[in-house]
């Protein structure tokens, strides 16, 4: 399943488990775990009180009550002093223990806060980084397909100091054609179907390869280039942030038209050079353009070598634009 990241009050989110960023004692307190008590209503405050408390890192599982969610996860996180008492490793376990309990009670779905980014101290962009890395490194380790989502309070907290950010800002800031944007989504470049403008080859291509190049549809060149890669389906739909649902109605229908998130994600995860990247997007009806914000930022990452879906979603994330990746609906 896809990591989503979300603006928004975790509280109202309709999914299997959703985690609290508990303190020790998991009778309530400030921020997102007063939210969380609140919204479920004393019975929660009831059940924590059998717990016995929560230690730094471990996990405990209640359930929802009145939130529209089956199950609450607490998890205590580190307090930050520096970084020098094993910060990263707690906070990561956090994340592990929460996901391992959810996986034990068959959540197909949970949403995270930021855990220990707010009265704790720990900064940020670290905390962000430190969550992104132990969810995929969970995810990588099961077979269970679950879908997490990060849920954010505030977009600019978290961004705009890093040098990746500022260095996006100055590739946005020297490609971006503000006057041309009349749609800043990911999706809004569509054009019809036409075949490229190449320049002349210096040799002749053979008859086989010119009526592949006519007839060879975004399935098509897709699952060929997987072949080429030596990939495996699951390599694949994973490092593209796709769900295997989504991936299996792509594989079965050679006429599938994706949405440009998924063709741009699947691109990434084959690791596609610029022209590449084209090419594949063309299959769909799509185009990279300067007039998107979203597709300056994603042929920044493109042209660094930077194939990381998570690190350029935090990068799109940043700047307010459509991630990549997805999930059947």
């Amino acid at each position: 399943m896809p990591i989503e990241i979300l603006r928004g009050d975790i509280t109202r989110l309709a999914v299997d488990a959703i985690v609290d960023a508990a303190n020790p004692s998991l009778l309530g307190g400030g921020g997102v775990d007063g939210a969380i008590h609140r919204a479920a209503g004393p019975e929660l405050l009831a059940e924590c009180r059998m717990l016995g408390g929560c230690r730094t890192g471990q996990a405990k599982l209640t359930r929802g009550y009145k939130l529209p969610c089956r199950y609450v996860i607490h998890t205590v996180g580190p307090v930050w002093h520096g970084g020098l008492v094993g910060e990263r490793r707690l906070l990561s376990s956090c994340y592990t223990n929460s996901l391992r309990l959810a996986a034990q009670h068959s959540c197909s779905s949970v949403a995270f806060p930021l855990i220990s980014a707010g009265a704790y101290g720990y900064p940020k962009d670290q905390a962000f980084r430190v969550a992104l890395d132990a969810i995929r490194d969970f995810l990588a380790s099961t077979e269970r397909e679950i879908l997490v989502i990060l849920v954010l309070w505030e977009r600019a907290d978290f961004f705009g100091a890093d040098s990746l950010h500022k260095n996006v800002r100055r590739y946005l800031d020297a490609h971006y054609d503000d006057a041309l944007d009349g749609n800043r989504s990911i999706a809004a470049q569509e054009i019809a179907p036409m075949p490229q403008m190449r320049a002349m080859p210096a040799a002749m291509p053979s008859l086989e390869d010119a009526l592949r190049d006519v007839e060879e549809s975004f399935t098509q060149m897709l699952l060929r280039m997987i072949d080429e890669k030596g990939m495996t389906d699951p390599e694949c739909y994973k490092r593209a942030n796709l769900d295997r649902k989504l991936f299996s109605k792509i594989r079965g229908d050679i006429h599938y038209k994706p949405r440009k998130p998924t063709a741009l994600a699947l691109a990434i995860a084959l690791r596609l050079t610029l022209p590449e990247t084209k090419e594949l997007l063309a299959r769909a009806g799509y185009a990279l353009t300067h007039s998107s914000r979203s597709d300056i930022i994603v042929e920044y990452f493109i042209l660094q070598g930077k194939y990381d879906i998570l690190e350029i979603n935090e990068a799109l994330f940043s700047f307010d634009e459509p991630l990549l990746g997805g999930r059947a609906v």
